[in-house]
């Protein structure tokens, strides 16, 4: 029975159908794409290697009731299947292992944590993409553009002009550094013609060469690890390891489909 003057054009969605497929989503693919992500797991040599594969659940050991009755948790005892590999001598190991218990979500859509019934709320982030700003410096009179690269894992980049015209970078907000140093050291290119032609002779690059000190790509990199690690022994291979680390790394840099997504369509791609 419903007591409203403006009659209902469609019925109300069942809310908690978000909650539960989102949720049984997670339990069949979220998890497995998160033991994806961590596998391999390899000493320092990489002669060893440890995979985590299929997962599964156990029997929940108490009802929804007896949780809430004894303070406790309703979960289910989380088992993965981890191969263990010595590359040396081709020797694999195979066993299931128990992770932990998982808490599991009720038909309400909440999970009982110490008997006491909790919901999850959503938490709201800056999606993944590329965010752009321009604001206009008193002094200058001159518009200083920035434009924030945000992956879904892994170190921000904020690019930014300023009012002497250069063009510089910030990664996780550290010290800025001119944008063709941090270009030089991953690689894109070596020679200010290169680096030039990247931006079709842009005058504000023009002006950032000249004030860039560093003429090659281990100047760049040592630069670089200068002021991401200060105080640190510096040396070319540490800062080639950092890069690898930051940049080059899927496990620790991951702009996403997202994120992906969004930059295409800020850039017109298709």
């Amino acid at each position: 029975m419903s007591f409203a003057k403006i009659p209902e054009t469609q019925p109300l969605p069942n809310l908690l159908d978000i909650q539960h497929e989102s949720f049984e989503w997670f339990l069949d693919h979220g998890l497995q794409g998160i033991f994806s992500e961590a596998s391999p797991i390899e000493d320092f040599t990489g002669n060893l290697a440890l995979e985590l594969t299929d997962h599964r659940f156990g029997d929940a050991p108490l009802s929804i009731e007896d949780a809430k009755e004894q303070d406790s948790n309703y979960s289910k005892p989380l088992f993965v299947t981890a191969r263990f590999l010595n590359r040396d001598t081709g020797e694999i190991k195979e066993q299931q292992v128990f992770l932990g218990d998982f808490p599991m979500m009720t038909p309400n859509g909440t999970f009982i944590v110490n008997g006491t019934e909790r919901v999850v709320v959503s938490q709201l982030v800056r999606s993944p993409g590329v965010y752009f700003n321009a604001t206009r410096d008193k002094t200058s009179d001159r518009v200083l553009h920035a434009a924030k690269v945000i992956p879904g894992r892994g170190a921000w980049l904020e690019f930014d002009t300023d009012k002497k015209g250069t063009v510089g970078v910030r990664v996780d907000r550290k010290r800025r550094q001119y944008v063709t140093t941090f270009i030089r050291a991953l690689g894109f290119a070596e020679t200010d013609e290169e680096i030039l032609e990247l931006f079709n002779g842009s005058d504000m690059i023009r002006e950032t060469l000249e004030k860039d000190t560093t003429s090659t790509r281990d100047e760049a990199l040592l630069d670089l690890y200068r002021k991401l690690r200060p105080g640190e022994l510096t040396t070319v291979e540490s800062a080639r390891g950092l890069i690898k680390t930051l940049f080059l790394n899927p496990k620790r840099y991951d702009l996403t489909r997202v994120g992906r997504y969004k930059l295409d369509q800020k850039f017109g791609r298709p």
